[in-house]
């Protein structure tokens, strides 16, 4: 019985078009997600967009649209970037579908019969671009933390009491200490929280564009609370009696998330869950951002970094390798041609590309287009290559739980480095005239290394590894983990390819 699996994105907000931080989120959850369905596990994978809010109806009312037909044209663009970037997602959902308003409702009335939301009246500063309520002590020159503008809102309002949450929550953290990741972000919150929590203002009533909240027409709910809710939405929530307790994917393995993000998702949420009785999340894991060239991200400085551009220049494979290896997962990152250069010719083009086009070449030219069969025996050296990636496999998957990707890769390299030294040592082309049946088993070795190589890599390069392993003619069935024991049995024709990479001037 294959286990479950659920990991989803923030959804993103439409009031702008898709830019590398949402490419860089998703992917991340792309890999997650085929590396656990190659190990056998049931995945949910969950994307989408948050379609509501002040800002979406001021953006809408800035074209002349209605806010429905904005978000409908919109809401497609991000569609297209799952495409563009080869995202396997499971689900797509939008905050204005109706699952989504059912669970909405379902949620604020729980929490209303749990005593968890009062009427009040809200004054303070709120900044739309950040959706968000800041403090006094929070303004920073007249403005949020983020940068954002703020305005001073004074409106009747529900509230939850998150106050009331504030120990159930730093107990929660202690006892979890994966519950938030990196470090850095964890300590971040539990400082924040040890700060003092205020009840949170959780509807509007100065716009209009939103889900009404239950029994009150006047008031709109708070587009945090209505967005959070759709890691929900997409389980089931609104007609799951059961409370999600016998729920197939609730609660969710991993959410991903920027770092600026991370308050709503290891705060307001989990106090959220708790106070409608619900389970909470396993993990968190807030990332870093990309600056461009060393320059901070904006659409004032006219540097933000377009996927769809990037993917049509370079290849999706290439965009994705480079994203994933460039950074550790959770640090800040700078996105530099030069290196994205770098990384296409040395990493892609001459080791991994490399290594896959002089051993078919060999076979195609010594071996009449035919990969030798399994040998009986196999030298020390052949072993210590042919063992190097299935014998670890557990570490591999701890780099993955751990969201450490980078590393993951870079391991992997060490492994195809091996094998370009030992094609180098082994000379095939000398054995040729001097041992032909040691020839065939060093080029037997290499394939069976390739193969391993390219079955772990297929999260990170889906088309080039399909591509590799098609090639070798691996059967489409034995191309999960379980098959890299399975020592290859060799004697399929082949044809001489083309280059994997090729390499960026």
């Amino acid at each position: 019985m294959s286990s479950p699996f659920y990991i989803t994105t923030p959804i993103y907000y439409v009031n702008d078009v898709p830019h590398i931080g949402h490419a860089y989120t998703t992917l991340a959850c792309d890999v997650m997600a085929r590396f656990k369905r190659l190990d056998d596990f049931e995945v949910f994978f969950l994307t989408g967009t948050d379609e509501h809010g002040q800002k979406v109806e001021t953006a809408a009312n800035n074209k002349g649209l209605k806010p429905q037909d904005f978000v409908d044209d919109v809401s497609v663009n991000f569609r297209s970037l799952l495409k563009c970037m080869n995202f396997s997602n499971d689900d797509f959902i939008r905050t204005t579908e109706k699952r989504h308003f059912n669970s909405c409702q379902r949620i604020w009335n729980k929490l209303v019969e749990n005593g968890n939301i009062y009427l009040g009246k809200y004054s303070g500063w709120y900044a739309v671009r950040d959706e968000a309520f800041f403090l006094e002590s929070e303004i920073v020159d007249g403005k949020a933390p983020s940068g954002a503008p703020v305005e001073w809102v004074e409106e009747p309002s529900y509230f939850f009491n998150l106050s009331k949450w504030q120990d159930k929550l730093l107990k929660y953290y202690d006892e979890n200490k994966d519950f938030i990741s990196p470090n850095t972000r964890r300590n971040e919150v539990i400082s924040f929280v040890k700060g003092g929590l205020k009840d949170l203002s959780v509807s509007r009533t100065s716009f209009s564009w939103g889900i009404k909240v239950p029994n009150d027409e006047q008031h709109i709910m708070y587009v945090w609370l209505d967005a959070l809710t759709n890691y929900l939405s997409a389980c089931d929530y609104a007609n799951n009696e059961n409370n999600m307790k016998n729920s197939k994917f609730w609660p969710a393995d991993i959410h991903m998330v920027g770092k600026d993000i991370i308050r709503f998702h290891a705060v307001y949420w989990p106090a959220f869950l708790m106070a409608a009785d619900l389970p909470l999340p396993k993990k968190v894991f807030a990332h870093g951002w990309w600056t461009n060239e060393g320059n901070k991200i904006s659409k004032s400085l006219g540097n933000v970094i377009n996927p769809f551009d990037l993917v049509e220049e370079y290849g999706v494979d290439q965009i994705r390798y480079f994203l994933m290896r460039e950074v550790p997962f959770g640090n800040d990152g700078d996105f530099s041609k030069t290196q994205l250069n770098n990384r296409i010719n040395s990493d892609l083009a001459n080791s991994y590309g490399n290594l896959f086009q002089r051993v078919i070449s060999m076979i195609c030219k010594n071996c009449n287009k035919t990969i030798p069969q399994k040998p009986e025996f196999l030298n020390k050296e052949d072993l210590v290559l042919v063992n190097s990636l299935k014998d670890k496999i557990d570490d591999y998957r701890n780099l993955i739980d751990n969201q450490k990707f980078d590393q993951f890769l870079k391991n992997i390299w060490l492994v195809i480095s091996s094998a370009n030294k030992y094609t180098d040592e082994q000379a095939p082309w000398s054995l040729k005239k001097t041992d032909f049946k040691r020839m065939e088993v060093v080029l037997f070795t290499l394939i069976e290394t390739l193969r391993q190589i390219s079955i772990l890599l297929q999260p990170f390069l889906p088309n080039t590894t399909k591509s590799v392993l098609d090639q070798i003619k691996i059967p489409l069935n034995e191309r999960n983990f379980k098959h890299l024991e399975n020592i290859y049995k060799g004697e399929e024709k082949i044809e001489l390819p083309e280059p994997l990479f090729p390499r960026v001037q």
